[in-house]
């Protein structure tokens, strides 16, 4: 056992000795001596880890400078923020693989959008976000200012217009310590988002213009400017899930060494996904990890790991070592 660390960090030492246990522990190590040789790491969250409350200890993640840039959903990018103001409206539904057609829509007309077992509450949760952020996004175009999706959350949060409904504690928003330090975000595809679909209305409705808010394309041009100034001693990858979250920015090093001829670009210094997708169905989610060796995204001993298991239970293991829980 190591004696720096905590409880949590002996246990899963002493216990998780063999295979997805004994990778989370691999994994865990690997991270922090990433870390502690100088590498910088992103973190990716995919599925719905805010909803799940990952907050509550990837914010502390955040503030102990544990991970340096994030690519998320734009769901994710939200969710935590509903979740700090209208958490006491969430509905949990335990029983949910039991529930028939007729009560699936009973929720729905109570304003609660189901995510597996927790309901969203639309009122409380959308609607009370949606004219403080309109307003930022209407303020915007009005100076002629143009801004990414993470940038007017950003706004938003550290405005001081959301205090009154504060529902958790603030330590416990990740988005809430992510604007703190103005840390990197991603969100590539933001329009499949609840306030992605708000602000496409209102450019439909011409009360916004889409150029207002920058796109995926100015996400990746972004990101490979952040890439190339800080890889100087690696960059690792963390990835929670599958989907776009994850796949959209390990393309940066195949784009910049191929695309952009920079030669000297570096792979990724690490990879770790937790993932639950299966290899044999040929989808990207589910690909092991030399898979990636073939399209320029890791070299051939960069640490890689995969878990096979599921994120909201493997993430909190994994962080709570990182932070010598």
């Amino acid at each position: 056992m190591t004696k720096h660390k905590g409880a949590i960090s002996n246990f899963i030492e002493k216990y998780y000795l063999h295979f997805n246990a004994a990778a989370l522990v691999d994994a865990a190590k690997a991270y922090e001596a990433q870390l502690n040789g100088g590498a910088k790491m992103m973190v990716t969250l995919a599925g719905a880890m805010s909803t799940g409350e990952l907050g509550k200890i990837f914010a502390e993640m955040i503030r102990q400078d544990k991970v340096q840039i994030i690519s998320c959903t734009g769901a994710n990018l939200e969710e935590d923020i509903m979740n700090l103001v209208a958490h006491s409206h969430y509905k949990r539904v335990p029983n949910y693989r039991d529930l028939t057609p007729k009560e699936e829509w009973a929720l729905l007309e109570k304003g609660l959008n189901r995510v597996t077992d927790t309901c969203i509450p639309e009122e409380e949760a959308f609607r009370r976000l949606q004219k403080h952020i309109f307003k930022i996004w209407k303020d915007t175009e009005a100076k002629g200012e143009r801004y990414f999706p993470h940038e007017y959350m950003y706004k938003m949060l550290l405005s001081g217009v959301l205090e009154e409904y504060y529902e958790i504690d603030l330590k416990d928003s990740w988005m809430y310590a992510a604007a703190e330090k103005n840390l990197p975000i991603v969100v590539p595809g933001w329009e499949d988002s609840t306030m992605g679909n708000i602000f496409a209305s209102y450019v439909m409705k011409g009360e916004l213009k889409a150029s207002t808010m920058k796109s995926g394309i100015e996400y990746m041009g972004y990101l490979a400017d952040w890439y190339i100034k800080n890889s100087d001693k690696g960059i690792g990858f963390f990835q929670i899930g599958g989907g776009i979250a994850g796949d959209f920015p390990i393309c940066v090093v195949p784009m910049l060494y191929q695309d952009m001829e920079m030669e000297d670009i570096p792979f990724w210094s690490y990879f770790c996904q937790i993932s639950d997708s299966t290899t044999s169905y040929g989808s990207y989610s589910g690909a092991v990890p030399n898979e990636k060796i073939t399209w320029g995204k890791l070299d051939i001993d960069t640490p890689k790991f995969i878990i096979e298991s599921d994120a909201t239970i493997v993430a909190p293991l994994i962080f709570a070592y990182l932070l010598d829980m």
